[in-house]
């Protein structure tokens, strides 16, 4: 398994290279390439013809981390993120995929290069701005929870919660991270929110975003905020997980639709 080195951390990459354009994907807090397949986010396994790279963010999966939670701010994640696409495809526009902490992760990256990428997807977009602050002292909560009683005793917490309707019928999961790092990603997830307002609507990029209903956690008016700001975007909402079955198509389209795949025009060079 190819690895690539960053501040503090290994992250564990895999490259499905089929030609064509390229494509990122990143995942959410606590999971990975791995466990988002298992949860049905993993929107890549609907794309052919592209160079499609998965990574596990630092701390998550297989990639190695530090507890110290500053590492696992978004816009630290961001600038792996930069790193990660100056070593694989230098020089190229990118079309950028994933959820929730992945999302924003998308957000904070475009918000600092936008010429980088041809095209976002962005799913289930998490808290923000004014929504966050409460989030924050939720994952704080946790990160003290799971220092005190352990992992087991914060999933049994969390499993009081109710699913939102498009994920009824998902596998019951554990966080793909060590036990040990867990309490830092939480507190660096606590320490983030996306990029402000009026960064987010300097990134003129063709978006899609992609959320559900009824998750506290990935408000539809995270979403919805997202979708006013950004000057190039369509919104589409789940509600069953039927809407979810349709979303690997949905990007194979955006890509498709953005004269991405299998080609490599002069107009997909990215000038630093």
């Amino acid at each position: 398994m190819p690895t690539f080195e960053v501040p503090g951390a290994e992250l564990a990459v895999a490259l499905s290279d089929e030609g064509g354009h390229p494509v990122v994907q990143l995942h959410g807090l606590t999971s990975s390439r791995a466990r988002d397949r298992v949860l049905n986010l993993d929107l890549g396994r609907g794309l052919s013809g592209t160079r499609l790279l998965r990574y596990d963010a630092r701390g998550h999966g297989r990639s190695t981390g530090r507890k110290v939670p500053e590492d696992y701010r978004w816009d630290n994640l961001a600038d792996d993120l930069l790193r990660v696409l100056d070593h694989w495809f230098p020089g190229e526009r990118v079309h950028g995929v994933g959820p929730s902490m992945g999302a924003a992760t998308l957000l904070h990256a475009a918000s600092i290069e936008p010429a980088r990428f041809s095209g976002l997807t962005l799913m289930v977009p998490p808290t923000a701005w004014e929504s966050r602050s409460a989030q924050a002292a939720i994952y704080r909560a946790a990160a003290a929870l799971i220092e005190s009683d352990g992992v087991d005793a914060f999933l049994s917490a969390a499993r009081g919660s109710t699913p939102p309707p498009a994920t009824v019928g998902a596998p019951e999961t554990r966080p793909d991270v060590a036990d040990a790092l867990l309490p830092s990603l939480f507190r660096g997830a606590g320490l983030s929110d996306l990029p402000a307002p009026e960064s987010v609507a300097r990134i003129d990029v063709p978006t899609t975003i992609l959320a559900w209903v009824d998750d506290p956690g990935h408000p539809l008016s995270t979403a919805e905020s997202l979708a006013a700001l950004l000057p190039n975007t369509t919104l589409t909402v789940a509600r069953t997980p039927e809407d979810v079955d349709a979303w690997p198509e949905v990007l194979r389209r955006d890509v498709e639709r953005r004269g991405d795949i299998g080609c490599r025009s002069r107009s997909d060079i990215f000038m630093p």
